[in-house]
């Protein structure tokens, strides 16, 4: 049996010392790499002032690839639906998708104010509340617990909401902005008044629908109920990954595009030669991962020189366990074997790869090794 496809999620990392001009070169290139190795998606993340995240729009990003690649298909990880429109965002895809004809994935993710308070105040919690292991083995870290004082009063968070939103502004509820996607993209919106309301372009655009969900709650139902495809985010929230895709297959009913749940799930990958060459390049991983949790924004990946001179208390040690543990590193026997192990255990139709390194060379040779190895078996 084929191994089941492999694909990119792209963050646009910048490198410590770099440049957000050079990330997006960088990108430019890895995504031709993969198209050429065999990687089936390249997807792009959106994040907002992060100093060391270059990735703030999809759609921009989408239609810089789309023109220096040709087959691979190109996609959002996802679209924060929050400070966006169901019609801006059809019609930035279908604009895209005019010239670049069946070639893209517009994931969509729930993101804003609200949901950073619902997930402070009512954080997702898988079934057991402490770290265990998927009847193969496959690790599943106790799941972090996130202050919801200290979140909701974070300064960047603060200015990200600000910024990003009209004053006064809010999002409608995230099912229903789904729907008027799904409706803009057939044609069967209908105004509050009874209008037709056709999006040009975008009105048959041939897009693929995905859901970004971390957990077993709301992405994870509406994905499965509209008869979409699904994504699960094991490299975010490693412990709920369990939860997601069993919450989306329970609740999936049949649609015009899909007649059996479709899962991909996403981990982060290192490889090398070998497995020490690895953990090298990994380093900085770490470091990055609290930069994040710290809610201070994802800093410039470190180089492992760096990275050897930060200091650790047991406490930043706690905050990034969960992640460290479980990054997957090491030559590409190492890591296949890791990942089959992470589809066993998800049922994933497909496994979506991130990686981030220093050296752009070093994130190409570990995309080249990984596919070598996976196709190959």
């Amino acid at each position: 049996m084929p191994p089941v496809p492999l694909s990119v999620l792209d963050l646009i990392p910048i490198a410590a010392g770099s440049t957000a001009r050079q990330a997006l070169r960088n990108t430019i290139d890895l995504a031709q790499h993969a198209e050429r190795a065999g990687y089936q998606r390249y997807w792009f993340a959106e994040h907002h002032l992060n100093p060391g995240v270059a990735g703030s729009s999809p759609a921009v990003e989408i239609a810089l690839v789309a023109a220096a690649t040709n087959t691979i298909r190109l996609g959002s990880a996802g679209v924060q639906l929050a400070h966006r429109t169901a019609l801006s965002t059809v019609e930035e895809f279908g604009l895209i998708d005019a010239l670049h004809p069946g070639r893209l994935d517009l994931g969509l993710g729930r993101s804003g104010p609200q949901l950073v308070k619902e997930r402070a105040q009512h954080p997702p919690t898988p079934a057991q509340d402490a770290p265990r292991t998927a009847p193969n083995g496959l690790p599943l870290p106790k799941p972090k617990r996130l202050d919801a004082a200290a979140v909701l009063a974070a300064p960047r968070l603060a200015a990200t909401f600000a910024l990003l939103q009209q004053p006064g502004a809010q999002p409608p509820d995230y099912g229903q902005q789904v729907d008027d996607i799904l409706a803009l993209l057939n044609g069967s919106h209908r105004a509050e008044d009874g209008v037709d309301v056709h999006a040009v372009p975008g009105e048959g655009a041939d897009v693929q629908v995905w859901i970004l969900g971390s957990s077993g709650g709301q992405s994870a139902t509406i994905a499965g109920s509209r008869g979409l495809r699904f994504a699960a985010n094991y490299h975010v929230s490693p412990a709920t990954v369990l939860d997601a895709v069993d919450a989306y297959r329970a609740a999936f009913t049949p649609s015009a595009v899909l007649d059996r749940p479709h899962v991909a799930v996403s981990a982060d990958v290192v490889v090398a030669e070998d497995d020490r060459t690895a953990r090298r390049l990994a380093a900085g991983y770490p470091a990055w991962v609290r930069s994040i949790r710290r809610l201070e924004g994802a800093i410039p990946f470190p180089s492992p020189e760096q990275a050897a001179e930060l200091t650790w208390t047991e406490e930043d040690r706690e905050l990034v366990a969960d992640r460290v543990a479980t990054q997957f590193v090491g030559s590409p026997a190492t890591v296949a074997a890791r990942l089959r192990q992470l589809q066993e255990a998800t049922g994933a139709d497909e496994l979506v790869i991130t990686t981030i390194t220093h050296d752009h060379q070093d994130r190409v040779r570990s995309y080249q090794l990984l596919a070598e190895e996976w196709y190959r078996n």
